[in-house]
C-alpha cells in the first residue's frame, strides 16, 4: 500500500509541475512567411481576396482532397468568411472570416479552429507589396495569436513546434498561389474579327529603329515621350495608342516603328522636336484581337496571315500593318485581360464590319 502512495504522490508531483510548467510557459506566437512572386501585388490580392479562389492554392486543400467547404454568401471584402469541415487530424473543423481590408495592399482575417480540446482563435495577416523590380510583388501571409494551456501541452508532443508547423503550411500554400497566378496571367485568346474599314486621322508620332526582340522596352519610353508632349502643349487624344511598323527586316530582326496616339487636327511641332505630327489615311485592313499578354503578338499575327492566305486576301502595297492598345497596362495590371487589336491593310476586300 506504501508503494502505490508513494506512486500516487509521484504522479501528482509530476502533474502538478507539469501545469506550472505549462501554465507558465509563453504561448504567444505570431508568425509568418514572405515571398516574392513576379506578378503586380494587384493580380496577387486578386486572388487571395476571394475564398473561393483558396480551393486552388490553400495548403488544407492538399491535405484532405475530401474537405468539405462551405461558403458564405459572401466571399470577399469586409465580413466575408466561409467554414469547413475535415475528418483530417491535421485539418479538421474551423472557418475564417475578413475583418479588414485595404484593396491591394492589406487583408486581416480572423481563423478559428474547432479541436477535440477546445476552439482555437488566431488573427490571420496578409501584406501585398511592389518591388523595384516592374511586375513583382513581396507578399506575406501571417498568423498570430496566443494558445490555450491545453494547445501549449498538445504542441508539447508534436514532432514540430508551432512555429514551423505555420511557417510549413504557409510556404506550401504561397508556392501553390504563385503558380496558380503565374498560369492565370498567360491565359490568352486569339479572334480573327475580319475585314473592316478603319478611319485614319492625324496623330503624335516618336519613331526609332530596334531588334524585334527589343519592340516591348522601347515602345514605353517613345509613347511616355509622345504623351509628355501632348500634356506639355495641352493636346488631348483622340483615340487609344498604337504602334506603326514602319519596315520590317527578317533576314536581320530589325524594325522601324513609330509609337502614336491620335488627335483631332494637324498639330504643327517645332524644329528639332523628336515628337512629330502624322496623318493615316483611311484603310481596309484585316483586324485580329488578342486578349492577354504581348508576347502572344506573335501568334496572332500568324493566325491574322493564315486567315489571309486561306481567304485569299492580298496585302496592301505601300500601307503599313500597325496596333492598336485597347488597354493601359497601368490601368490593368493582369496581362490576360490586356486588349490589342491588330491591323494588316489589305486590297480589293469585301468590308464586313466598320471601324
Amino acid at each position: 500500500m506504501k508503494i502505490i502512495k508513494y506512486l500516487l504522490f509521484l504522479i501528482l508531483i509530476v502533474l502538478i509541475g507539469g501545469a506550472i510548467y505549462f501554465g507558465t510557459k509563453d504561448g504567444s506566437f505570431d508568425v509568418a512567411e514572405t515571398k516574392v512572386i513576379d506578378a503586380p501585388a494587384e493580380v496577387v490580392y486578386n486572388n487571395v481576396k476571394d475564398y473561393r479562389n483558396w480551393e486552388e492554392w490553400g495548403p488544407w486543400m492538399k491535405i484532405d482532397s475530401s474537405i468539405v467547404i462551405n461558403y458564405a454568401e459572401k466571399t470577399e471584402g469586409e465580413g466575408a468568411s466561409y467554414s469547413w469541415s475535415s475528418d483530417h487530424v491535421e485539418v479538421g473543423d474551423g472557418a475564417m472570416k475578413t475583418i479588414k481590408v485595404i484593396p491591394n495592399k492589406e487583408i486581416d482575417q480572423t481563423i478559428t479552429f474547432n479541436t477535440p480540446i477546445g476552439d482555437s482563435k488566431s488573427d490571420v495577416y496578409w501584406r501585398f507589396e511592389e518591388t523595384e523590380t516592374p511586375g513583382q510583388s513581396k507578399v506575406t501571409w501571417g498568423m498570430r495569436g496566443e494558445q490555450s494551456f491545453l494547445e501549449k501541452v498538445f504542441m508539447a508532443f508534436q514532432d514540430d513546434d508551432m512555429d514551423t508547423a505555420i511557417k510549413t503550411m504557409f510556404q506550401n500554400g504561397l508556392n501553390d498561389l504563385e503558380a496558380v497566378v503565374k498560369e492565370s496571367m498567360e491565359t490568352f485568346s486569339i479572334n480573327v474579327d475580319g475585314v473592316t474599314q478603319y478611319g485614319g486621322g492625324y496623330y503624335m508620332y516618336n519613331t526609332t529603329a530596334a531588334k524585334q526582340s527589343e519592340i516591348g522596352d522601347k515602345m514605353g519610353p517613345l509613347l511616355g515621350q509622345v504623351m509628355g508632349y501632348m500634356q506639355d502643349n495641352n493636346l488631348a487624344m483622340a483615340g487609344q495608342p498604337f504602334t506603326i511598323y514602319n519596315t520590317i527586316d527578317d533576314v536581320t530582326g530589325t524594325v522601324i516603328f513609330s509609337a502614336g496616339i491620335p488627335v483631332k487636327e494637324k498639330v504643327i511641332t517645332p524644329d528639332g522636336s523628336p515628337v512629330l505630327c502624322g496623318y493615316m489615311e483611311p484603310v481596309t485592313t484585316l483586324k485580329t484581337t488578342l486578349k492577354g499578354k504581348y508576347d502572344y503578338l506573335s501568334k496572332t499575327y500568324e493566325k491574322a496571315m493564315a486567315y489571309m492566305a486561306e481567304n485569299n486576301l492580298q496585302p496592301h502595297p505601300t500601307a503599313k500593318m500597325f496596333e492598336v492598345y485597347r488597354t493601359d497596362p497601368g490601368e490593368v495590371p493582369n496581362p490576360a485581360h490586356w486588349v490589342t487589336e491588330v491591323y494588316i491593310p489589305i486590297v480589293n476586300p469585301v468590308v464586313t464590319e466598320n471601324e
